[in-house]
């Protein structure tokens, strides 16, 4: 699949959701590199009378605000090619493995995505400086208004208030690229009436499935090239199993669900626990029904 190429029919999708992709390296870089101005507020706070430590912090949290626009934006990118995606890989005419088999192209572009997306909540929720610089801005930006109406109305503002708001629901959400992602395919499913709901979990369970025996399975694993691969393998699992959750009615964790939860959390626990804590946490803490009556309890003991 690693150099699949799209066909005269996935072309268009395809380059659509290629120019998104290519934006999501740079946006993990800075992420990756994102140090916030902890030091500036804190010396702004403890001194509330000096207004040249308001000012320092004011000037420091300004960019790092602006950054944060870009993340948020960046995820209203894939808001509007996730859905062109789905609707090429699970339509009607074809069932979810022949999809697989025929548009690999589209397929890895769609574990992309996911990969893309668990890496950034990861970091982000690793990082609380991201929290504290988006709710001093917040703060001072509504202190500036009340102060000085002229000034902040004179475009000095990277952020408006209105777009704060709709940044602040997003950075409340502890994976936010994840909900992100849930809410639009659940979306896409309740749009789509004609497709019966399978036709997208059948697709998710199928690559959730084929990460798993990729991973677990000593022959296919020996394969790869690099550790990355086996980590980018274990992501889209994830990814696909949270998905899947969020999508199906009774969820990923009954024995019916077409998934073998029970062994993608053991694949998962053979790995250096360092490295996938931020996997199992997503399992954890961004599923919908793992609390449910009717999940396993193995599979709740596994993940406790």
């Amino acid at each position: 699949m690693s150099d699949a190429q799209p066909t005269a029919s996935e072309r268009d999708t395809w380059q659509l959701v290629q120019e998104v992709l290519e934006q999501s390296q740079d946006i993990l870089k800075e992420l990756q590199t994102y140090t916030g101005a902890s030091d500036a507020i804190r010396l702004a706070i403890s001194n509330p009378k000096d207004e040249t430590y308001q000012e320092q912090a004011w000037q420091a949290v300004c960019p790092i605000v602006a950054k944060l626009k870009r993340f948020y934006e960046f995820s209203l990118k894939l808001e509007q090619v996730i859905p062109e995606l789905l609707q090429v890989l699970c339509s009607n005419d074809m069932k979810p493995e022949e999809h697989l088999e025929t548009q690999q192209a589209l397929f890895k572009q769609f574990a992309e995505i996911l990969d893309f997306v668990l890496k950034f909540d990861e970091l982000k929720m690793t990082n609380p400086a991201i929290q504290n610089d988006f709710s001093y801005y917040r703060r001072t930006l509504s202190r500036r208004k009340m102060a000085n109406e002229d000034e902040i109305q004179s475009g000095e503002v990277e952020v408006t208030n209105e777009m704060a708001n709709r940044m602040s629901l997003f950075y409340a959400q502890a994976t936010p690229m994840l909900k992100t992602l849930s809410d639009v395919t659940t979306h896409f499913v309740s749009q789509h009436k004609e497709l019966p709901v399978e036709q997208t979990t059948d697709c998710l369970s199928t690559m959730a499935n084929i990460c798993r025996i990729m991973i677990g399975n000593h022959e296919y694993s020996s394969r790869f090239k690099n550790e990355e691969t086996k980590f980018f393998c274990l992501r889209v699992m994830v990814g696909v199993i949270i998905l899947y959750d969020h999508v199906h009615p009774v969820g990923a964790f009954v024995k019916t669900s077409g998934i073998e939860v029970k062994h993608s959390v053991k694949v998962l626990k053979d790995q250096d626990p360092v490295k996938v804590e931020g996997l199992l946490n997503a399992l954890r803490y961004t599923t919908k029904h793992l609390q449910d009556e009717s999940t396993p309890r193995t599979i709740k003991t596994l993940l406790a």
